[in-house]
């Protein structure tokens, strides 16, 4: 384990390294947009920090959701910031962090249970996001009816393809809780060349255990709606609170007619639809590292399809680089505090 949580630390302090030498522009021009940003960077900076808190918050609602919470919260948000660095860092973003979770968590609560709680985060945070998606079509449609912002052909054929895309992904991750998800992957994955023998031997060997991380995911859904409902409404409020992130950079950039609630108002819904469409197309290309390139071409079509200029689409994704540059560091350099023994903390199911 401690292995391969080095290796996993070493593929994330390389990506960090590529990072800093793929910006899109050079040092200097960096170094000008962070002295633009000035102490709204600093803002945003700690809107992250309130970001992962509520990311924290609501796996341990998880984790006290399944039974007794033997990790205090302390813990679990040291690991999720950890989690979220390596998602950032390395490719197919989930194959660096959920691991790194479960291997993190495994010696207070079991591998079961480890796996269960991991893999209903990840699954909470993504149907968030589909949620969020979801309303921002809904948003963008309304806005248009007023004739707020533009539709014609193109955006409109953009809007019917995500909406058919956050429709399919709503309704697997439905199923996904009624009746589990492990167990699928495995077999999903049984059919893919070049791992397809590794996940029969793995299906074969741990076929029990991935029915009962099944039958644990499954029960949170059905008999522990509240908990449910609560984790899901965090990881949703925590997508609405990102959006003050590029808010913050609207009003630097002097980007909103004046500081009447009125455009502050539509300041804001502009901010909450250009991170939803951005980050759509984000999650498209996550397979890549750093999702080099997906997150600034978003950020381009959507600055672009709102009507705004591209210098400002260009300025948020570097700034957005930079705190994911922050973030990341913080999150390797937690994976080298040393972890305490296994604790029991008291507090309720």
């Amino acid at each position: 384990m401690k292995r391969f949580k080095n290796i996993l630390f070493i593929i994330g302090v390389i990506a960090v390294i590529v990072m800093i030498f793929t910006f899109d522009v050079s040092f200097t021009q960096l170094w000008g947009y962070i002295q633009q940003a000035g102490y709204w960077l600093i803002a945003i900076l700690a809107l992250w920090g309130v970001l992962y808190l509520m990311n924290a918050w609501s796996w341990h609602v998880i984790l006290r959701g399944s039974g007794p919470c033997p990790v205090s919260y302390l813990y679990l948000l040291r690991v999720t910031v950890s989690g979220f660095a390596l998602n950032y860092t390395t490719p197919v973003g989930l194959l660096g962090g959920e691991p790194y979770k479960i291997i993190q968590l495994t010696p207070h609560v079991g591998v079961q249970r480890a796996t269960s709680s991991v893999l209903l985060f990840a699954m909470m945070h993504v149907f968030a996001h589909f949620c969020f998606w979801t309303s921002a079509i809904i948003i963008y449609l309304l806005l248009a009816a007023f004739r707020l912002l533009p539709l014609n052909t193109a955006i409109a054929v953009v809007l019917a393809f995500s909406a058919l895309f956050c429709a399919l992904g709503i309704y697997l991750f439905i199923r996904g809780y009624r009746y589990g998800m492990a167990l699928r992957t495995i077999r999903l994955l049984t059919r893919i060349p070049g791992i397809r023998g590794w996940a029969r031997r793995f299906l074969t060997d741990h076929y029990d255990d991935l029915t009962k991380i099944d039958r644990q995911i499954a029960q949170l859904h059905s008999q522990s709606r509240p908990t449910f409902y609560l984790s899901l409404a965090i990881e949703y409020i925590g997508r609405v609170c990102q959006s003050f992130e590029i808010f913050f950079m609207l009003i630097l950039f002097h980007s909103l007619p004046d500081n009447t609630l009125a455009s502050l108002s539509m300041g804001f819904l502009q901010s909450f639809l250009i991170l939803s469409f951005t980050s759509l197309f984000a999650n498209i290309l996550g397979f890549l590292p750093l999702q080099l390139g997906g997150r600034e071409g978003g950020f381009a079509l959507s600055v672009s399809a709102l009507g705004m200029t591209s210098a400002l689409g260009l300025f948020i994704s570097i700034i957005c680089r930079v705190r994911e540059l922050f973030w990341a560091i913080i999150g390797l350099l937690l994976m080298r505090v040393k972890d305490r023994a296994p604790q029991t903390v008291n507090c309720k199911p």
